[in-house]
Order: C-alpha cells, then structure tokens, then sequence
C-alpha cells in the first residue's frame, strides 16, 4: 500500500518529527467532542514512537489546548498543539496568544454574536477559544446548519468592517479567529523547533490540508478519509492511522531504538 511503503521509507531519517491531528484521525469523529477518544492502538504507538531517539511526536489539533489536553493522554515529551497552532504545550511549558485590547473587544463582540446564533438553532452550539471562536453544527440538521453559518458570517462581516477577522471552514464548523493561526504554520514551526529531516502528517479534516501544503520532498502526508486533499497519500480511516503510526513505530525502533 502505497502509505505505508513511504512510512518505511521515512523511517530512516536522522530526525523525524511526526505531527498528527486528533478528531477524525486519532479518534472516530462522535457526535460530543468531550466523548472522543484516541484509540488505544494509537496511542500504544504514539507512546513507541516517543520512545525512539531522534524522533518528536506532536499532536496539532484544532481543539483549544485545554480541550485537547481533557480527551488524550500521551507521554510528557509529546508536544500539544492548540487551536491550529496558536497554543503550544512544549515540555511542560503552555504558550497561549496575548491579545491587545482592541482584538480582545473585537473577539468579545463575534463570540457575542455566534452564541446568539447557535442558540437559535437545535443542535448548534459556540466554542470559545483563545483567539477565536467556532460554530459547530455537527448535530443540527444540514439546512439548519447551513443557515446557521450563513448567518453566523453575515453578523461577524457587519461587525468586523476592518477584515481583521480570519474565517476557517472545517467539517461541520465555521470558526473565526482574530489572531490568524493555521496548521501549515504550525508544522513549519515544529520542523525549526525540532531540526526534523523529515515530517510525517496525518489528517483527515478541511483545516489540515494548510499542513499537508506545508510539507516539502522528503516529507510524507496522509489524508484520512475520502475528499479531495493535497496529501500525497491516503487511508481510509482511525483504524488504518493507527496501524500505520504502528508501522512507523517499528520501522523507527529497527533504525534508531
């Protein structure tokens, strides 16, 4: 299978950093954010994989830090990334982004206004995050979610006549940020922050695809799921990333230990 064969080939890298979303990836996609959960295989080998040397596992979701941190339970050297990038929890040391007061008002004002949003639809609801806030509609009906992020951009437009209000669309989710942040920023972070040779990046949703654009030769990025995406490569499910992390985990013990 072609995935795998490119983890057998990434494996003998000098230094490799592995970056993986959460939802959708690590975890089935439920319908309460709070009940996801990695499964056990993948966390099993995430734990192998932080354990070779010359190796960084990372963890780069679009869930706000502490979010991330309530449903996944890895090894301390595992770096968190939050929010797509604008939190980091990198060797027990937790980064957030610090707000002027004009963006802090700004973001007052569209969280403001989302929530009034979600509350008029069944099944919608607001998620606040440091930078920004998000209109998730995973469990409203299709016409009413499409109405409710319809609305939901129309409000934030008339607020924020400036534009400095970033828009990201997701699966089921429309978030908007007044600190822009974006996945394919973050992997370039983490590739500097770890001197990587080679980056592996998995991801399933809308929001990774700035991660898998920010990849170069060498690099190997994996699509979960169907969709068009700019991953080289592809699987089709959790079940599927966890036995190709598992894969890697042995092809890097063999090389590195």
């Amino acid at each position: 299978m072609p995935a795998f064969d490119a983890i057998n080939r990434v494996a003998s890298t000098p230094m490799l950093l592995v970056a993986l979303d959460f939802d959708g990836t690590l975890s089935p996609t439920v319908d309460d954010p709070a009940e996801a959960r990695a499964l056990p295989s993948a966390i099993a080998a995430i734990g192998a994989l932080a354990s070779c040397s010359h190796t960084v596992v990372a963890i780069v979701s679009g869930r706000p830090l502490e979010g991330l941190r309530d449903v996944v339970t890895v090894p301390p050297s595992v770096i968190l990334i939050g929010s797509h990038g604008a939190e980091s929890w990198v060797d027990g040391h937790e980064a957030s982004p610090v707000l002027t007061e004009e963006e802090q008002e700004l973001l007052e004002s569209v969280c403001s206004a989302v929530e009034g949003i979600a509350a008029r639809f069944a099944g919608a609801r607001m998620e606040r995050k440091p930078s920004g806030c998000a209109l998730h509609t995973r469990l409203a009906t299709t016409h009413d979610g499409e109405t409710a992020r319809t609305l939901a951009l129309e409000q934030v437009l008339r607020i924020d006549t400036a534009a400095r209000v970033t828009e990201r669309y997701g699966k089921d989710i429309l978030e908007f940020m007044v600190r822009p942040a974006d996945k394919g920023t973050a992997v370039e972070w983490l590739r500097e922050l770890t001197s990587a040779t080679a980056v592996v990046f998995v991801g399933d949703d809308v929001t990774d695809e700035d991660g898998f654009r920010a990849l170069k030769t060498g690099d190997v990025g994996v699509k979960v799921g169907s969709g068009e995406s700019a991953a080289e490569y592809r699987i089709k499910d959790p079940a599927e990333a966890a036995l190709l992390l598992e894969t890697l985990a042995a092809a890097r013990t063999g090389r590195h230990g």
